[in-house]
């Protein structure tokens, strides 16, 4: 039953008009749920001073605007990329003080990591509450990302007039709208009207930072403003009332199919950043006592018993059932067993599709005159996409024409080097499209895309320029299955064409790196020589389970000795099985890319001079063949690891520290590295071929190892 307000003769209308469209019911579930939002950071530092828990950060004083957004938004039909605040927000979803105990111990029953990730990280499948890493803001993409993949799926249903879409929330505060992917996503969230709410929940510090030495005039709500087809909304989210308003009106605008909504919630931080800080160092007394005057729960108290819906008493007693709530919860989380040690490793890859395993052996039978390396890729992402409906290729340039218009009067761009060309003419401008020049949105919004379902096949135009998505594939590519326990995964392809030989590459055209994306778990790598095998490896990385990080030697883009016969659409090469590609019984060379031709050069003069060589051309680098690296080695005893990429800590020298460590009984003489010299590849030619390892240097380990 409501309770009127004013007049003991008031309608129940008027009533719930003046509590915002919430009846009396809803106001209480409100309160209830922000009380148990600020019992848990209690109960969770306490725990942490009694060293019963690792990490604590408070969601205090965001409860009403959090409250807010998880009740009017739909857990299971919306999805959710929270931040580390957002504890009010996951309990109005539907996570329990239990499971959010069960994270601050660190339980092996933690539903959202297993133990693996600090707590206020929350995730739940079921309620389409992802999984958040703690680097700030690279959320904002996925966010985006997934909100492409709700509206592909929402059209590919033919939804009829005047349906729906579902709605991505995305959470960040003030001080994260200073990264550079909260901009990137909001640019693409704005071009492309996506469904996506940003709730930008500003406390006014960036840990000891104020927010005006974060952002320009100190409000981003008036930043934004100009962005076309974002409403902007702007409210005091410690006041329960206007909160639901202002989400009212952003989940209205975002499912209504209109754009982005950008939500700049006022709210206060009672605590400090969190338990390893102390914002008395940077906080005078008087502003946290200021903080403490809009304290949301006070102010809804008050609301409450002002209006005569609930008396001191009624919250009292509704406050001791919160408490009994929170102190069973703690006491069957402290109960709760922690993680088993042995299962350290488990989920660092897909437990169910291994590309190594025998199923991806699938030689396929070669039709047609031999065709190039390039023209292997095209016609390998062409039949993939017409087997699985769910695949989209985008990044830079990869589109024959973005303006549809104009498409059939163009020949078509697809790519630099026209590995996409005629994809997007088949398949459409939904599943084949251009990016911004900015590779954190490409591999961002692919995590996103993955997440909800869609297998993107991604292209970073040179290898070179893959740095600014560094964040995304380390931090979030490849962490999202580990952090979540087998929750959460984002199985996609990233193309890039890689390494030099190009005459006038120079610095930024030129580069490779392979050993510092192979230092990342989680990631799968492929690094083909040659057309059959880059067809058979990125038809295996398509249908794998994890991300792939797909490594094509421009070089070898269209020589002629790299051609082959395409093998058909079911021809798979698995994962860490190398192909001898010359046999030899005196050293073993152990390549890949662009070195595996040169390394047949140098093997064939050795041969001039009676000494056999093998080359073994490695092909993927995670997972790397290690059984056939130790049979060539205890066959031959003479190892040369050849690589492309400079000699200091490149994946060569791995291979040799390990070869050295488990196979020092079989070698003759030390193992031997080539590879380019510790300095960028330069402009001019002769400085090039100076710099990048050559057949004479691969024949001059070969002789040395020979003769030891």
């Amino acid at each position: 039953m409501e309770r009127p307000t004013g007049s003991g003769n008031a309608p129940a209308a008027t009533a719930q008009r003046l509590y915002g469209g919430l009846s009396r019911d809803e106001l209480l579930r409100f309160y209830r749920t922000m009380l148990v939002a600020r019992r848990l950071d209690e109960k969770e530092l306490q725990l942490k001073r009694q060293s019963k828990s690792f990490f604590q950060i408070s969601g205090a004083g965001h409860e009403a605007i959090q409250v807010a957004a998880g009740t009017l938004l739909t857990a299971g039909r919306d999805w959710f990329f929270p931040y580390y605040r957002d504890r009010a927000l996951a309990l109005a979803l539907g996570m329990t003080a239990h499971e959010m105990l069960l994270a601050a111990v660190g339980a092996a029953d933690d539903p959202s990591s297993g133990g693996r990730q600090m707590p206020a990280h929350w995730s739940k499948p079921a309620l389409n509450l992802v999984s958040p890493s703690s680097a700030v803001s690279t959320q904002c993409l996925h966010a985006v990302g997934c909100a492409e993949a709700c509206q592909f799926h929402f059209q590919s249903a033919d939804a009829g007039a005047g349906s729906e879409s579902d709605v991505v929330y995305v959470s960040l505060g003030e001080g994260g709208t200073s990264e550079g992917e909260f901009w990137e996503s909001l640019n693409t969230a704005c071009t492309r009207r996506l469904p996506v709410i940003y709730l930008i929940e500003d406390n006014g510090y960036a840990i000891s930072v104020p927010v005006e030495i974060q952002t320009p005039g100190g409000d981003v709500a008036r930043l934004v403003s100009g962005f076309p087809g974002l409403e902007v909304v702007s409210v005091d989210g410690t006041d329960t009332l206007a909160s639901v308003e202002a989400m009212r009106r952003a989940l209205a605008y975002a499912r209504g199919g209109r754009g982005p909504v950008l939500v700049k919630a006022g709210v206060v931080r009672l605590h400090s950043h969190s338990e390893s800080d102390d914002d008395g160092q940077y906080k005078s007394d008087a502003e946290r006592e200021a903080d403490r005057a809009r304290d949301p729960i006070t102010r809804l108290a008050d609301f409450l018993t002002g209006h005569g819906i609930a008396d001191d008493a009624e919250l009292a007693r509704l406050a001791a059932g919160v408490d009994d709530e929170i102190r069973t919860a703690a006491d069957a989380a402290l109960a709760a067993a922690p993680p088993d040690p042995a299962t350290a490793l488990r989920y660092v890859y897909s437990p169910d599709v291994d590309p190594a395993a025998g199923r991806f052996d699938v030689p396929g039978a070669p039709d047609g005159e031999p065709i190039t390396m390039v023209a292997a890729i095209n016609r390998t992402l062409e039949d993939e996409m017409a087997r699985n409906p769910r695949i989209v290729v985008f990044g830079e340039d990869v589109a024959d024409c973005s303006r549809a218009e104009v498409l059939s009067a163009v020949p078509g761009k697809g790519g630099v080097f026209k590995a996409t060309l005629g994809l997007q003419r088949r398949f459409g401008r939904e599943r084949v499209f251009n990016s911004p020049l900015a590779e954190a949105n490409i591999v961002g919004r692919a995590v996103g895309m993955a997440i909800r379902g869609l297998k993107p096949v991604v292209e970073i135009q040179f290898f070179d320029y893959i740095w600014p998505a560094m964040m995304q594939i380390r931090d979030e590519l490849t962490m999202l299955r580990y952090r979540s326990n087998n929750a959460f995964s984002c199985p996609l392809v990233i193309r890039a064409p890689i390494g030099g030989y190009l005459r006038g590459g120079s610095l930024y055209h030129s580069q490779s790196g392979e050993s510092i994306f192979a230092h990342c778990p989680g990631l799968r790598i492929a690094y083909p020589s040659n057309a059959a095998d880059a067809a058979g490896l990125l038809r295996t990385a398509v249908r794998c389970d994890d991300p792939v990080l797909f490594l094509e030697p421009k070089h070898l883009y269209r020589q002629t000795y790299s051609k082959a016969a395409y093998h058909g659409p079911d021809h798979q090469v698995p994962f860490a099985r190398a192909s001898i590609r010359r046999e030899g019984t005196d050293v073993v060379v152990i390549t890949w890319g662009s070195l595996v031709q040169r390394s047949l050069l140098a093997a064939e003069r050795a041969a001039r001079e009676d000494v056999s060589v093998q080359v073994m051309d490695l092909r993927t680098l995670a997972p790397c063949d290690w059984s056939s690296i130790a049979a060539a080695v205890a066959a031959t005893s003479r190892v040369v690891v050849a690589h492309e990429d400079q000699l200091t800590c490149g994946f060569g020298a791995e291979l040799a520290a390990r070869i050295a460590d488990e196979l020092f009984d079989h070698l003759d003489a030390p193992v031997k590295r080539v590879g380019a010299l510790d300095c960028p590849v330069a402009y001019h030619p002769d400085l090039e071929e100076a710099i990048l390892p050559q057949p004479d240097d691969i024949l001059r380990a070969i002789t040395a190892v020979a003769a030891y």
